[in-house]
């Protein structure tokens, strides 16, 4: 066990290198980009299998004791350690996590972005998946920072080498929000490790806050908060994301909402409620305020993007929505209750499942129509997906049912429990004041409801003419048409033929179908997912004890 984590965290890294080298003749067959692509499916997809094992040899019975723990001494004079393992909350992000970056892997080896070479792609993204599942296996604050950061680079890069339209732009303002945000936390992990007298976060929660002065967790909660917040994002610190997501290739789109945003909201838990208790319940009550608002405002905008005559980009919309859906995962932490932070981790998994394959779908039409424009899609292409792609359609459809929070899918038990942990808060915290916050985030879903309901409305329905304008894609080349027989019967003009668009194809299918499949599961049998959280959330609300 100790083995299988220390590979998880390290393979991706050695893979990255090994892309970048120049590829043994007999693996270079009559294509080399593709045998570099190649690589890429095979390191992520022996990570994927490693993370399954390790999942497998978990001891489920007791979710709430660190496991496959490995603890070296790296920096003596700061007590910095390699110190890396499991539990119940971090298993899940470690399996999300692999399971995201091999469907990119896989997706990317039939449709690579446009951009520059294959090596550096497939290396940034074994750098990208390396450093986000250290961070969700480190216990140490200075490791989990340097893993933190250790994602920005291969992201930026992603964006302004393989992105789309403003690419840098977007890539410049990702980096400079989270680079600086990265900056105030570094500030805020010193403050508690020097006054603590170590980094080791086991250590620390356990200590439960006993070892740090009440003025001390609040400015540890406020520097560390602001970079945790950024990455998440909560609003008002969100605006990076709607440009990012926009201007970034289709795999760049999933693992930045898939992978990406829990690595703050993992913070939170991680760090900040276990070690810092004080400092939390004073900015529990704001850090509700500003989740709220961002549910209401993420909701608002993806409306105002959605309606006729908005020119808004799909993309787009997907972005604002996550504002929503990461401000729900943030009031389940500030109500500091199991059931709130239970419903957090809950909702953290949904949306990395859901808005990932949302993002692939998305990602499937803008190559199809050329354009995510919403206008454009809804109007003279003639988009009607279920008529002129029926499966593409449906599963559109499903993921922003899904998306919504239907009972029965994953994203309808996170919303739930989290707006339950808010009726009832943690002790010391006011109850009016979250009570009314769970009634804004109630509302908040029914914003949801609308703008995907409107979404579907127009991309999926609508009359489906045989006169639509074509995309390149539809486009036959006239010269494999033939010539039709003058006076053959049955024979009429080529515009009477139903223009129709590719549906699913089978790397598309293969890509997708997990996800659909674990949205499914885990909203028919949430107990998998809440039986692995629970007791490591009591756990650390307790203080270290069981």
């Amino acid at each position: 066990m100790q083995f299988l984590l220390a590979f998880v965290v390290v393979a991706p890294l050695l893979g990255a290198v090994a892309a970048l080298l120049p590829a043994p003749p007999g693996l270079k067959g009559k294509n080399p980009d593709q045998a570099v692509l190649r690589h890429g499916v095979t390191v992520t997809g022996a990570v994927l299998i490693a993370t399954i094992v390790l999942a497998v040899g978990f001891d489920h019975d007791h979710p709430a004791t660190m496991q496959a723990t490995t603890d070296i001494s790296w920096i003596p004079a700061l007590d910095v350690r390699i110190h890396l393992g499991i539990d119940g909350i971090s298993l899940p992000l470690l399996l999300l996590t692999a399971l995201l970056t091999f469907l990119c892997a896989l997706y990317s080896y039939f449709k690579l972005p446009a951009g520059p070479s294959p090596k550096a792609f497939v290396a940034l993204v074994l750098v990208l998946e390396s450093g986000t599942l250290a961070t969700f296996a480190v216990l140490d604050l200075l490791l989990f920072f340097l893993a933190f950061e250790m994602v920005l680079i291969p992201m930026y890069f992603l964006i302004a080498r393989w992105g789309g339209g403003q690419r840098q732009a977007a890539a410049w303002k990702f980096i400079l929000y989270t680079l600086l945000g990265s900056v105030v936390m570094l500030l805020g992990i010193l403050l508690i490790g020097l006054k603590s007298g170590t980094f080791d976060m086991v250590a620390l929660a356990t200590e439960n806050g006993r070892g740090l002065t009440t003025s001390v967790q609040v400015i540890a909660v406020l520097a560390i908060g602001i970079g945790l917040a950024v990455k998440t994002p909560m609003w008002p610190l969100h605006s990076w994301l709607p440009g990012a997501h926009t201007a970034a290739p289709t795999v760049g789109s999933v693992l930045l909402a898939g992978v990406l945003l829990k690595m703050g909201t993992y913070g939170f838990v991680r760090i900040l409620l276990p070690i810092a208790p004080d400092g939390m319940r004073t900015f529990a009550p704001y850090l509700a305020a500003f989740a709220v608002v961002g549910i209401v405002y993420g909701s608002l905008a993806c409306l105002a993007l959605a309606r006729t005559g908005a020119k808004g980009d799909l993309k787009r919309l997907i972005a604002y929505s996550s504002v929503g859906h990461m401000g729900f995962v943030l009031l389940g932490i500030a109500t500091m209750t199991p059931t709130g932070v239970n419903g957090a981790l809950f909702a953290n998994i949904a949306h990395g499942l859901i808005t990932g394959l949302l993002f692939f779908l998305v990602g499937a039409i803008k190559d199809r129509y050329g354009t995510a424009d919403l206008d454009t899609l809804a109007g003279a292409t003639g988009a009607a997906l279920y008529g002129r792609a029926p499966r593409l359609g449906a599963l559109l459809a499903f993921a922003a049912i899904a998306s919504l929070g239907l009972p029965g899918l994953a994203g309808f038990w996170g919303e739930m429990l989290t707006l339950f942990g808010a009726y009832s808060p943690a002790e010391g915290l006011s109850r009016p004041a979250f009570r009314t916050f769970m009634a804004i985030g109630a509302f908040g879903t029914l914003l949801t409801a609308a703008y995907m309901l409107i979404v579907v409305r127009r991309v999926c329905m609508g009359e489906h003419t045989p006169h639509s304008r074509l995309s390149p894609d539809d486009r036959a080349p006239r010269a494999a048409d033939g010539p039709e027989p003058s006076g053959a019967a049955g024979a009429r003009p080529a515009a009477a033929t139903t223009p129709q668009l590719a549906d699913i194809q089978t790397y598309e299918a293969a890509a997708w179908t997990p996800l659909a499949a674990l949205t499914v599961l885990a909203g028919l049998w949430p107990a998998v997912l809440l039986g692995l959280t629970d007791p490591a959330v009591q756990k650390l609300l307790a203080g270290g004890k069981s």
